[in-house]
């Protein structure tokens, strides 16, 4: 038995935005497991659903001082779980549009140097836009434009209305079009911009 053991979520979190190691390592203890089982569920493989609970422990311990919990530490580690499958499974449906896409508008069979350094860069800056977005809205955005979810889907999906859904929509492509809009390929404005 730990020495927070009989402590609650918000009692953790309290002594998490403290730095506390032990907190930190009796909120892992019970939830892991949890957080394991949805991901094996989903993944359907024992390393994969490994990493997906490793990368959101390593996500919390990194937010640790401002990490604020809403509801109960079940609540956030169900929806971080279906977050991080999300966000493997757009970067898996993501790298196989980006390769056909290169295939098809680059008739040459192999790229140089400069247009694979350009292609990268491109691809660099895209990424870490979507990154930067709030949480929520990254989520979203992720779910619609690269699993190809529609709205009534997002909304059903993470129990929102569509009307929040075409918010968080509209607030990513803006933010993106804003950043990167000169340097961005037609495809990919034509996505943000009419496709809702």
């Amino acid at each position: 038995m730990s020495k927070y053991s009989n402590n609650s979520d918000q009692e953790l979190v309290a002594l998490l935005n403290q730095g506390s190691e032990v907190a930190f390592n009796e909120i892992y203890n019970r939830y892991w497991s949890g957080v394991f089982l949805v991901a094996k569920n989903r993944l359907k493989n024992d390393m994969e659903a490994g990493e997906v609970v490793q990368d959101i422990f390593c996500n919390l311990w990194r937010k640790r001082i401002k990490f604020q919990l809403d509801k109960s530490l079940k609540v956030y580690f169900a929806v971080a779980v279906k977050y991080e499958i999300i966000n493997r499974y757009a970067k898996r449906h993501r790298e196989n549009i980006l390769i056909e896409q290169l295939t098809y508008s680059i008739p040459q069979k192999d790229l140089s140097t400069q247009e694979t350094i350009s292609f990268n860069e491109l691809e660099r800056n895209l990424m870490y836009s979507i990154d930067l977005l709030p949480e929520r809205s990254q989520l979203v955005f992720r779910l619609r434009f690269e699993n190809g979810y529609s709205q009534k889907q997002i909304a059903e999906e993470l129990n929102i209305s569509e009307k929040t859904v075409e918010a968080h929509i509209s607030k990513a492509r803006k933010y993106i079009r804003t950043r990167l809009g000169p340097t961005l390929p037609f495809y990919i404005l034509y996505m943000l911009t009419v496709i809702g």
